[in-house]
């Protein structure tokens, strides 16, 4: 499924300045603007800036950023899970992942992420989709907020519900290794009962395994 990626933008007055959030945007646009130092939470600023630019060109690949008048200081990114993982297993071309979302800390706490998320959600488009999110606490800034794991998780859940991505249960063995470590879904208006529950079994792979080799036996 190719997406369309039409262009979607708000702005948000923050404490210092006016910040735009738009997208999707493609590697040429965002080549544009330079790439914050502070975006490190998954690697070195430059290396991760090329790993964005790198999803972009995907076909289904989603960067939406927020950004001064130069300099992106924010992104979320969309893109189909990784083959290795859990769950590019039934090989769904209805599912994406919100693979990552990233603020620099000097705009934390200014509304930027839920910004990236309504942005992402403007799109029509992603009403095809079955979108998640992984969220494991050891990603969490625990250090840098000062929040507690819990204080975090309820941020975390108000955040991602400005993009309609809520907990939902799963057996994934990294997920339930730790109680607050979850999955949010948001599961678009045009999805087929026929993927919903194929996701379904998805949610619960080691059950459906069991079941099917109940079956076979």
């Amino acid at each position: 499924m190719k997406h369309e990626k039409k262009h979607y933008a708000l702005t948000r007055e923050t404490s210092t300045e006016t910040i735009t959030i738009e997208g999707p945007l493609e590697a040429e646009e965002l080549q544009q603007y330079k790439f914050h130092k502070d975006l490190i939470a998954f690697r070195p600023a430059p290396k991760q800036f090329e790993a964005i630019l790198n999803i972009s060109t995907f076909p289904e690949g989603r960067i939406i950023v927020a950004r001064t008048s130069d300099t992106i200081i924010g992104y979320v990114t969309y893109l189909h899970p990784d083959p290795l993982e859990r769950w590019s297993e039934f090989e769904m071309e209805e599912l994406i992942e919100l693979g990552a979302i990233e603020v620099i800390p000097a705009f934390r706490g200014e509304r930027i992420a839920s910004g990236l998320l309504e942005v992402s959600m403007m799109d029509e488009f992603m009403e095809n989709y079955i979108i998640i999110s992984t969220e494991y606490y050891w990603h969490w800034d625990l250090h840098g907020t000062k929040l507690s794991i819990w204080d975090y998780r309820k941020v975390m859940e108000k955040m991602m519900a400005a993009g309609g991505l809520l907990p939902a249960p799963t057996d994934d063995p990294e997920i339930i290794s730790h109680p607050a470590n979850c999955l949010m879904v948001r599961i678009g208006k045009n999805v087929s009962e026929e993927s919903i529950k194929r996701f379904d079994a998805l949610r619960f792979l080691q059950r459906h395994k069991y079941r099917t080799m109940r079956e076979g036996l």
